[in-house]
């Protein structure tokens, strides 16, 4: 929250904020090797002048302060108080998803030849809030180039927010629901190997985004719930080709978590998580899943768990905790230590993560100065082992998997399976 108004642009020593519910977790398990954070990159078809750049951030300097923003921990709670930082431009030289050090701001923006990367801890946003400061970065960058920018792209002018954009978007929706979550089992994980240290790796796929799309239609399911369905025939290959011994003392339930961007069920135009989480799943003690049978199966689930009811339970039984007067009076060291193991019960639930940020378009204009967009969500923990971005723009998709392991079997097994269906896949080294 703001305390007071302000006329003056570039003083918000007053602005702080407390941690939405989503954040609140994140304080409790982040380290060196899970940062929690995920990037968001533009590859543009020509270099980028790194003048023009910083011009660009300038302009936009006083338009986030809901970023430029430190964590703090108070006696119960941790919250965001600003930090008087400029916002920097560095060389992309190091790993993606690095953690953050306590003198500077969550988020940065790196740049290497053609392609522009902002990286966020997701203890300030989700990847629709970084994605949005992504396209006003670029809408400034291409006006400071001069390129015709039309009516309608994302403000970059040095107004300040409006309070919706650093709202806690699910305090707002918050309903009081006494119906109770039905927990399920725990899930397979993948027993590879771990990498050595610095041990985070992306490897992506490009593949034509309107093939893939006529193939999801043959299934009648849109392209997030095709995409999930591969995932989940890809570890259940994995699972099939485990010796016996692995095999036995392996958990059965393959289930993959599935952000959904709660902006599209609710109206609101907050700049900081705004996301819930759906677990479709098959169970591998019922025998073995045909494609089709796990499609089938992915988009019933997800009809059912996206259900605006559902979704309303959720929120509130994620909400309710915070406002329980017991629960608020307990000491942060406390509050960190049940979180961090609820994080590690949580995990043991889902067998992956795949997060769709869907289909990115500016302008015709703009549209002819981009080649791709680039989506890298954060470094998993070592139980999960690897996580999945999706994102589309022109007629690609991109499919980034981030891995803290030495095998690359799940990522085979994926894109095998799609050129399998005739759909051609071009692997790349981020």
């Amino acid at each position: 929250m703001m305390k007071s108004e302000t006329s003056n642009k570039s003083s918000y020593s007053d602005f702080w904020l407390r941690l939405d519910n989503a954040a609140k977790i994140y304080p409790a398990i982040k380290d060196r090797e899970l940062t929690s954070v995920f990037r968001v990159s533009v590859e543009l078809k020509e270099r980028i002048k790194a003048r023009k750049l910083v011009e660009a951030v300038h302009v936009l300097e006083n338009r986030f302060p809901y970023y430029k923003v430190r964590l703090e921990a108070g006696f119960f709670w941790y919250y965001l108080e600003h930090a008087n930082l400029p916002i920097t431009v560095k060389a992309d030289k190091d790993i993606p998803c690095r953690a953050f050090n306590k003198k500077e701001l969550m988020f940065r923006i790196v740049v290497k030849e053609n392609r522009l990367s902002v990286e966020f801890s997701h203890i300030l946003t989700d990847g629709t809030g970084a994605f949005e400061f992504l396209k006003s970065l670029l809408s400034a960058y291409f006006e400071r180039c001069g390129v015709d920018l039309p009516a309608g792209l994302p403000d970059n002018s040095p107004d300040k927010p409006i309070p919706e954009e650093y709202e806690d978007a699910y305090q707002r929706y918050f309903r009081k629901n006494a119906a109770p979550l039905i927990k399920g089992p725990k899930a397979f994980h993948l027993r590879f190997p771990l990498s050595p240290k610095p041990r985070f790796s992306v490897l992506t796929g490009i593949i034509p985004l309107d093939e893939i799309i006529k193939k999801a239609k043959t299934y009648e399911v849109s392209l997030t719930e095709y995409l999930i369905a591969v995932y989940l025939f890809a570890l259940q290959d994995i699972y099939n080709r485990m010796p016996g011994f692995g095999k036995k003392r392996s958990r059965k339930t393959v289930r993959i978590e599935v952000p959904v961007n709660l902006r599209k069920m609710y109206p609101s135009k907050t700049m900081r998580n705004f996301t819930l989480y759906v677990l479709p799943w098959i169970d591998l003690r019922l025998g073995y899943y045909t494609f089709e049978e796990i499609v089938k199966t992915v988009y019933h689930q997800m009809q059912l768990e996206t259900d605006k009811k559902l979704i309303n339970k959720m929120i509130s039984r994620n909400v309710s905790g915070e406002k329980n007067l017991f629960l608020r009076s307990v000491p942060l060291f406390i509050k960190s230590l049940v979180l961090s193991r609820l994080y590690s019960l949580g995990t043991s639930q889902y067998s992956g993560v795949i997060t769709n940020l869907g289909k990115v378009s500016f302008t015709p204009r703009i549209n002819q100065l981009i080649n791709r967009f680039v989506f890298i969500p954060p470094p998993p923990n070592k139980t999960l082992k690897t996580n999945c971005g999706v994102v589309g723009f022109d007629n690609k998709l991109v499919i980034s998997f981030g891995s803290i392991t030495t095998s690359k079997e799940l990522e085979r097994c994926f894109f095998t399976f799609i050129t399998g269906q005739g759909i051609p896949v071009k692997i790349e080294k981020y």
